[in-house]
Parts: structure tokens; sequence; C-alpha cells
């Protein structure tokens, strides 16, 4: 019996679903330069706002550390970047926690508005364009996309882990 995977149907359907992949991917990041314009922001500040008001979102305000992993700066340059965006009163570091040697980083209200003025449209626009579509779809896209992110996840790690391994 023939692998469904090898069968031509499917790779030319796999690699139409990974070019609208990229091409969201950098939809998504254009979005993120436009953002930075619109405020005038360096596009890796704005980068940086926009994960750290995505976290107060999920409720798991980021530390520098973490915010330094998911943009893939070093630590350093994130505590560049924090001041800078500290100093823009765009955020700030706060030590809320019971253990006072953890930092989180939180918005502003100010930069909270500026937000959700520049992104509540286009929230609703995909809302309309996910509205057309029956909700059982979205529940298999939905798994389909954590599946697809926990399998470069997993890739990423071995790529770190074959790097950092002794020759």
């Amino acid at each position: 019996m023939k692998d469904p995977a090898s069968t031509d149907e499917f790779v030319h359907q796999r690699d139409r679903l990974n070019e609208a992949l990229r091409a969201y991917g950098a939809s998504y990041t254009e979005l993120a330069r436009e953002f930075a314009a619109s405020e005038g922001l360096h596009s890796t500040d704005a980068v940086a706002l926009i994960e750290i008001l995505a976290a107060e979102e999920r409720g798991t305000p980021l530390s520098p550390a973490r915010l330094s992993d998911r943009i893939a700066l070093t630590a350093g340059a994130t505590s560049t970047l924090l001041n800078r965006l500290e100093l823009a009163g765009h955020i700030v570091r706060s030590r809320v926690h019971a253990d006072r040697r953890i930092v989180t980083l939180h918005s502003t209200p100010n930069i909270q508005i500026i937000a959700d003025e520049f992104f509540q449209p286009l929230g609703e626009r995909i809302a309309a364009a996910m509205a057309k579509h029956p909700p059982e779809l979205l529940e298999q896209f939905e798994h389909l996309l954590g599946d697809l992110r926990v399998t470069m996840e997993d890739y990423i790690a071995d790529a770190i882990a074959a790097r950092e391994s002794p020759k």
C-alpha cells in the first residue's frame, strides 16, 4: 500500500500549505514593521512590545530573559532595548512576584491604548474571516497549527543541541 504522505496530491498540498504559512509569517513581520513605523519605533522594539503585550494578554508576563529568547537578542541587547522602551514610557519592569529577584515586563496604559487602536481593526477583520468557516474546521486548523509549532520547536531544540554538543 502506498504511503499517503508520498502521493503527488499530498506533496502539492503540503507545498501549498507551507508556502501559505511562510507568507502568513512574512505578513506578520510586515505588520510588526508597520506598527513600528506608525509609532516611530525601531522594528525590534515593536516586536518586543508585541511580545510583551501578547504575554500580558495570556496572563503570563515575560521576564527580560524570556523576552530575550523570544526576540533572539543577547541579554545585553535586550537590556538596552528595554531601557529605550522604559524611557519612552511604553513599559515598566516590576518585581511583583513573591521572589523579588524576578523581574516581569508590563506595558503602560498609554502603549496599550496605542496598540489596541492599531491592532483592533485587524482583529475584527480576522474574526470576520474566521466566521466564514465552521467551528469544526477552525478546531482542526488550531490542532494542525499546534502540531506544526511543536514540530518546529522540537527541530529548533535539536538544532541547538547539535550545534552546542562537543564535536
